[in-house]
């Protein structure tokens, strides 16, 4: 059967949200408290038995009072047992949260070394470490979990990539026996990975903060056994980062444009429109009151450039001016489409000999 798990990471409660408006800040970071209940109700309606919180549950060493009685009260009431290895926003010290009474069923790794903890009535061994401060070394090179029957996990914090940020290297992942390996830190699922008979995997964050991280967001869920992990991606509810770029190059009626990219129904999330290409003067005010109300909250930010004469240039004696020549050829001489194809390799062209942003095509 194997043992049920949720693997969740990087939370980075009480964010600060300082691109929304105060009252908006506020209702976020609320917003984040209120996520917690829904992952201790999903523990248990799904039957986990182990919780793994792969560290920067908070977004600093210090937290909100609210926001740790919150934190302590669906982590005790989860019916599972929890495990939290603290990471670089939220490392461990002797005044963090983290040093004060919790739960019972909550254990938190406090050394910068691993640390084992045993289950006999799981039959698993869970480990792990913490940052003790905001940078930390590898932890996981040179660890290997003892081959005596238990399945081996490990709770932790780190980076695939080189750097200050607890490197996991993938191969201590291959030589370190552990069944499964639930990382933190990259705020993105990084689909289950491989190395040895260990599989690896970032949840990614429950919920995005801002505009970089955009797309579904969740935890993983399934169970792990000795050899074997049967996990998939838990998309969770809750407000999402849209990102979208208009080329208004050739469009006649900007708001129309808009209205052609703006998604439907979205009320709950967060949008942010770039205007970009050549245009004619933008009522950039009128814009953004077409995104109102359609969205938690909207952004709309002008970065149009004003329409130029693309056959300025022409008889120069130039470069430019031989590629404009061989391209005003080749514009006559086309139909249709072809026409406005061989207009838009001018732009590309143009913005290529520039330095200039290539235009959306």
């Amino acid at each position: 059967m194997g043992i049920r798990i949720l693997h969740a990471a990087d939370f980075h409660m009480d964010s600060p949200f300082d691109a929304l408006p105060p009252e908006k800040a506020a209702r976020r970071r609320k917003e984040q408290r209120d996520m917690l209940g829904r992952i201790a109700q999903l523990c248990r309606g799904g039957g986990v038995q182990l919780l793994l919180l792969s560290g920067d549950l908070l977004d600093s060493a210090s937290a909100y009072y609210e926001t740790k009685e919150t934190l302590s009260a669906a982590l005790g009431a989860c019916g599972a047992q929890v495990f939290i290895a603290p990471g670089n926003h939220d490392w461990y010290s002797s005044a963090s949260p983290y040093a004060d009474a919790w739960p019972e069923n909550v254990h938190i790794f406090t050394s910068g070394t691993i640390e084992e903890v045993v289950l006999p009535e799981l039959g698993c061994r869970v480990c792990g470490a913490a940052f003790r401060m905001d940078h930390a070394q590898s932890m996981l090179d040179g660890y290997c979990a003892p081959e005596d029957g238990l399945v081996n996990i490990m709770v932790l914090h780190g980076d695939l990539k080189e750097g200050p940020y607890a490197t996991v290297h993938e191969q201590a992942v291959a030589a370190s026996n552990l069944d499964y390996l639930a990382l933190g830190h990259v705020h993105t699922f990084s689909g289950f990975l491989h190395a040895g008979k260990t599989t690896y995997a970032y949840p990614g964050c429950p919920e995005g903060r801002g505009f970089d991280e955009t797309g579904e967001k969740g935890v993983i869920l399934g169970t792990v056994e000795r050899g074997a992990c049967d996990l998939r991606f838990f998309p969770l509810p809750g407000r999402r980062y849209l990102d979208c770029r208009l080329d208004l190059t050739g469009e006649a009626d900007a708001a129309a444009a808009l209205e052609r990219i703006l998604p439907p129904d979205r009320t709950g999330d967060i949008c942010r429109v770039t205007l970009t290409g050549e245009a004619e003067k933008v009522d950039a005010a009128a814009l953004a009151q077409l995104m109102e109300g359609r969205f938690f909250h909207a952004v709309l930010r002008d970065r149009t450039r004003p329409v130029r004469d693309i056959w300025a240039g022409l008889e120069e004696d130039t470069l430019r001016g031989v590629f404009l020549r061989k391209l005003r050829a080749v514009y006559d001489a086309a139909q249709g489409d072809d026409k406005l194809k061989a207009e838009a390799a001018v732009r590309c062209g143009l913005a290529a000999m520039e330095n200039g942003e290539e235009p959306q095509i």
